[in-house]
């Protein structure tokens, strides 16, 4: 009489495990959630590194510009505002910006004309600062403006700071992104285990006539969730790192310095290779929760 109670409590697990095709059919739908999640984080991660390296090389940095229509005027001008940078403490490194550089920088839209000697084209001149705080940018500005009514000085921070408010705002946008689709994957995994556990019914019933607690039906769900979680998160990580790979070699050969920031570091690629196991155990603990609540109005 036992053994013909546990093999009908057996075979009744087996059921439950093996019947479920609601729940299998998630693997799919885990795959592709995971895959979607993992593009957004990895948007996220980069566009923040890619803020963060911006700041890095904006901050501290200004540039001069000496603008005298008079070429000789200009150029007396340029090196007297050079010697007295280079004797600031405030000023790490003072470089005039060379001719021809400016000259193939205004290429596309002057073409030939912009290499006549004679075009009013200001003088430059890049500073990097010791100190990278507002007041000794503010104070070095301050001092070089003295100099002369032609001089004028730009903080690299002011006209970057669009781009720099959009990487944070893709950011922002693709923590949101990530938070939804955890979300989505919770209600979908809650949808499955309601649909299995009223498919399972009168199994379920047995189970309890058996012996069986809630909590070790609740176990069989909640492993046959976890496996499929499992099997599609790890589809799924493994194709959005190899895609996220991919974009970030396409990118990172385009030679742009912007363009080349936005990839991922070693902490994001660790982070990134640790969402799926985030997504099975948000799956479980889904899961578990779901069918012990639902098991308590079942009998």
């Amino acid at each position: 009489m036992i053994g013909r109670a546990t093999k009908t409590r057996s075979s009744a697990e087996r059921r439950v495990l093996d019947e479920a095709g609601g729940l299998r059919a998630m693997t799919w739908v885990m795959a592709i959630m995971l895959f979607l999640t993992m593009l957004a984080a990895a948007l996220g991660l980069a566009t923040a590194g890619a803020a963060r390296l911006l700041d890095r090389q904006l901050a501290g940095r200004l540039t001069v510009q000496i603008v005298d229509g008079d070429p000789v005027r200009r150029d007396v001008a340029a090196a007297r505002v050079l010697a007295a940078l280079r004797r600031m403490p405030a000023v790490a490194k003072a470089t005039p910006v060379d001719r021809a550089e400016l000259t193939r920088l205004l290429q596309p839209w002057l073409g030939s004309d912009g290499a006549d000697p004679q075009l009013p084209v200001p003088a430059m001149i890049d500073i990097d600062l010791a100190d990278h705080g507002e007041a000794a940018a503010a104070g070095v500005a301050a001092s070089v403006r003295r100099l002369g009514p032609t001089i004028r000085v730009d903080r690299h921070e002011s006209w970057m700071s669009p781009v720099n408010d959009v990487m944070r705002a893709l950011t922002f946008l693709a923590l949101a992104l990530v938070l939804l689709m955890a979300s989505a994957t919770a209600a979908v995994v809650v949808l499955a285990a309601r649909a299995g556990l009223e498919t399972h019914r009168a199994t379920i019933a047995v189970m309890h006539m058996l012996g069986s607690t809630d909590l070790q039906v609740a176990r069989l769900f909640q492993r046959r969730i976890a496996l499929d979680a499992t099997i599609g998160g790890v589809g799924g990580g493994v194709v959005a790192l190899l895609v996220v790979g991919f974009i970030g070699i396409r990118l990172h050969g385009l030679g742009s310095e912007l363009l080349g920031g936005v990839t991922l570091g070693g902490v994001d690629w660790v982070l990134l290779a640790l969402l799926p196991v985030a997504f099975v155990v948000l799956a479980t603990l889904a899961a578990r929760v779901t069918i012990v609540r639902a098991l308590r109005h079942i009998l």
